[in-house]
């Protein structure tokens, strides 16, 4: 008799009926894909085509790595290539992908202090903020982005410390804002400064160093050591950052008529 009265309910009132949990993929992240917009462009298509809901966790390389050794994520978007060799060696990571790539870029004052413009080298341009004692925010989360600051300081024969030096210890927007207010140089993505540069009182500085280059990839966690991911929505949604309507979209995602990541496809 329930029964019958449900059905008469969905059919008279047109109430409707309480579907199945919708399915969900964990995602950890960079938050350059947050901070650039990308994200914001990404996962509603996603969403729309396959019905799968994201659950985006934005945080640096580092930590994001973490989160999936952890078994608390099904999937990584990520850029810190090392790592990622590592974390995939040691069984914690399956199937990665390059998904696109963009570079880092050295922005700063106007003013130029440490004179960036004038540098040979990546890693010139640290010796010269170094030697200006010139003030540098570093994003100190064990970012991609931190990792690859490090490597060209040590590069130039520099360990950073000194009251010249602050590690923030937070995502690339509030660093570019932190460095803004305090006019200082800072190592950024290309994604999230041309998304965030129109309300930052700095200018790019330095660019061009094949060191600078910038690639992501995209991992599924291994579901033999964590049996509880979602390995086929993870694998969805790897499919489709490297799939045709993906690449697509990272393809046409600009700001002022300038692509802020370079998908793979376009290589």
């Amino acid at each position: 008799m329930l029964r019958i009265l449900v059905l008469l309910l969905v059919f008279v009132h047109g109430v409707s009926l309480p579907s199945a949990a919708a399915e969900r993929v964990r995602l950890a992240t960079t938050t350059s894909t947050q901070d650039s917009g990308l994200l914001d462009r990404l996962v509603p298509a996603f969403t729309q085509s396959t019905g799968i809901t994201v659950d985006v966790i934005a945080v640096g390389s580092g930590k994001a790595l973490a989160l999936a050794r952890n078994g608390d994520v099904d999937v990584v978007l990520v850029h810190d290539p090392e790592a990622e060799a590592a974390f995939v060696a040691a069984g914690d990571g399956i199937e990665r992908a390059p998904v696109m790539r963009n570079d880092f870029v050295f922005v700063g004052p106007a003013a130029d202090p440490a004179h960036l413009r004038e540098a040979a080298s990546a890693a010139d341009a640290l010796a010269r903020v170094a030697r200006t004692r010139s003030p540098f925010v570093s994003r100190g989360d064990q970012s991609g982005t931190h990792m690859k600051e490090l490597a060209l300081f040590a590069a130039a024969g520099i360990a950073p410390r000194g009251d010249w030096y602050l590690a923030a210890g937070q995502g690339m927007g509030p660093v570019l804002q932190i460095a803004a207010e305090k006019q200082a140089y800072t190592l950024a993505d290309r994604g999230t400064w041309l998304a965030r540069r129109r309300a930052l009182s700095l200018v790019l500085l330095y660019e061009g160093d094949a060191l600078l280059s910038n690639p992501y990839h995209v991992i599924v966690v291994n579901p033999a050591r964590h049996p509880h991911v979602q390995v086929s929505a993870a694998r969805a949604w790897a499919g489709f950052l490297t799939g045709a309507r993906g690449q697509r979209l990272i393809d046409g995602y600009t700001v002022d008529g300038e692509r802020l990541f370079v998908p793979e496809t376009a290589r």
